[in-house]
């Protein structure tokens, strides 16, 4: 039975995502339970208690539903099935029941931009005569050139954003793949058809859903075919007819872009709940690398205030390549430098490898980077694998070389599958030092110091502070550019994050003068540093080091002492 002692994420409160913590996982990654080489949602309800281990509340597939699975399910046939391979419709009711009697809230992946060529809708509009109302369902053209300031996204494999259809005798549209129409947003049949899929979903009891691509709804000409102001009215209607019908249940928008361009993806409070916060990703990586706060300073500074109920999302590493469509041409050079020196681990504008990989195996790093992650604004996604330090297969075509299977242990298949090798949906990690043999969850069960035991210990002190998920975020600037300081503050409670970016030992002066008498309390050991006074507090931060600190009152702090100076 699952352990039920573990308090939902306030249940009731529509806030909720502000307080998750969201460990991301492809089903068919995680656990095959029939031997067939590809994992399923029966497989995913075992492990279950492993993700509610990690101390996570919510948890997020990529695509599961019936695809060719020409760009991994991101090509969806049907929109209200799943795919043979994952298991069926019951099994993932069956999911759904199982995750919430653990407290743990279910996020789905809908593509609403695109379909595949094989969906029933693409193909009745191909056969359908020019003018009709079956045709309108996807945006068509004689004219190749049309929507030409529109960018190509798969730069590595598509040189058109339309192509030819022999049946249709006409070009159709596509922001991705050829083999992905996009929809004709501007038919209001189309927009009601998509609502009707997520009624779907949420009727079954998904709690949110990330919706893929949303910033390409909408083509004009004369215009990039990005964030235009249709777009907005189309996901309004989206939320209003959610809202009429289900209460608590979560948009995620997936829209690569600045900061200035992602906020009217919030709609002031009328769009999407959530947005990914890409910008910020590749500069905890140049920071890391010049030992430099810089990046993230910067950033955060041009990112513009958001309405209150809304959070961003912030991750390290997913599915995708470490995209580098946010950066400048010099940024990107820097960064395919450090961290994509062979082409293969490049693709698109982005790069295809994992946190541990990026990090060279580093332990100090990869800690630091996912403390990082757990305190800056927003709320953090982990990947599945990184809180065992997986590796990746950069030999693997496309995004594949960070979609490997899951290694639990150092027996057959990683304890992924009982399948011979060969069938696979993709080979195991096998070389050292990310091979299964040595990387995998059975073995950092077994060690007190482990990877894995670290995560779940940072990861259980987050969900207890409210202040890292709903807190204000105030910049602290010391002297030492290698130290990143900053307070989080909510309802009383004061945190205070220190950062040394460095591979060295950094000495860091912090004016803390306002909490003159405040004890510092670090709240991964509880340990009691010296209290606040008018001098600027000192720290003597070892490499890649970091530290949270409760700012308490000398009555609650405890009586162990650390090794602050005032």
């Amino acid at each position: 039975m699952p352990d039920r002692s573990t308090p939902p994420i306030s249940a009731n409160d529509p806030l909720w995502y502000k307080d998750a913590i969201i460990y991301q996982t492809h089903v068919k990654a995680f656990r095959d339970s029939n031997g067939d080489g590809f994992g399923d949602f029966p497989g995913l309800i075992q492990k279950l208690d492993y993700i509610q281990s990690l101390n996570v509340n919510t948890l997020w597939m990529l695509p599961f539903y019936p695809s060719p699975l020409r760009d991994d399910g991101y090509d969806i046939a049907e929109y209200e099935s799943v795919h043979p391979q994952y298991g069926t419709l019951e099994d993932f009711q069956r999911l759904l029941d199982e995750a919430h009697a653990r407290n743990i809230r279910v996020i789905t992946e809908l593509v609403i931009n695109h379909t595949s060529d094989q969906h029933a809708w693409f193909q009745r509009a191909r056969t359908s005569p020019r003018g009709s109302p079956e045709r309108d369902w996807y945006v068509w053209s004689d004219d190749p050139t049309k929507y030409k300031d529109a960018r190509i996204i798969f730069t590595d494999t598509e040189v058109s954003n339309w192509s030819w259809d022999p049946v249709a005798e006409q070009f159709y549209w596509h922001r991705f793949f050829s083999h992905q129409p996009d929809l004709n947003f501007d038919n209001p049949v189309v927009l009601d058809a998509v609502i009707d899929v997520m009624r779907f979903w949420l009727r079954m009891g998904v709690d949110g859903m990330r919706l893929d691509a949303i910033p390409y709804l909408i083509e004009r000409d004369g215009t990039n075919c990005e964030n235009l102001p249709e777009t907005h009215v189309v996901l309004k209607k989206i939320r209003t007819a959610l809202d009429a019908e289900f209460e608590n249940k979560l948009l995620l928008a997936e829209a690569n872009q600045w900061p200035t361009d992602v906020i009217p993806y919030f709609g002031n409070g009328k769009e999407c709940h959530m947005a990914f916060h890409f910008p910020l990703m590749p500069r905890m990586y140049m920071a890391i690398r010049k030992e430099d706060r810089s990046p993230i300073v910067e950033i955060l500074a041009q990112t513009p205030p958001i309405p209150d109920e809304c959070q961003w999302a912030i991750f390290l590493r997913n599915h995708d390549e470490l995209t580098l469509e946010m950066v400048t041409d010099e940024e990107r050079d820097y960064m395919y430098r450090e961290y994509a020196s062979q082409a293969r681990m490049r693709i698109n504008v982005g790069i295809r490898r994992r946190l541990a990989s990026l990090l060279d195996n580093g332990r100090r790093q990869i800690e630091l980077m996912n403390a990082l992650l757990l305190t800056m604004p927003g709320t953090p996604i982990i990947y599945y694998g990184d809180e065992i330090g997986m590796g990746d297969n950069v030999f693997l075509g496309d995004r594949n070389g960070v979609r490997t299977p899951m290694q639990w242990n150092g027996g057959w298949n990683a304890g992924f599958s009982d399948a011979d090798q060969q069938a696979l949906y993709f080979p195991l990690i096998m070389d050292p030092p990310y091979g299964y043999q040595g990387v995998n969850v059975a073995a950092q069960e077994r060690t007190q110091t482990s990877l894995l035991r670290w995560m779940r210990r940072i990861v259980k002190v987050r969900t207890q502070h409210r202040a890292f998920g709903r807190g204000s975020f105030e910049m602290l600037l010391p002297e030492n550019r290698s130290v990143l300081a900053y307070l989080r503050s909510y309802e009383g409670e004061t945190i205070l994050c220190v950062n040394n970016l460095s591979r060295f030992v950094q000495p860091a002066r912090i004016n803390l003068q306002r909490f003159i008498g405040k004890v510092p309390v670090e709240m991964i050991g509880n340990i009691r540093f010296p209290p606040i006074a008018e001098n600027p507090y000192l720290f003597a931060l070892g490499p890649h080091n970091f530290y949270w600190f409760k700012l308490t009152s000398a009555e609650e702090a405890p009586e162990r002492r650390g090794e602050g100076r005032r």
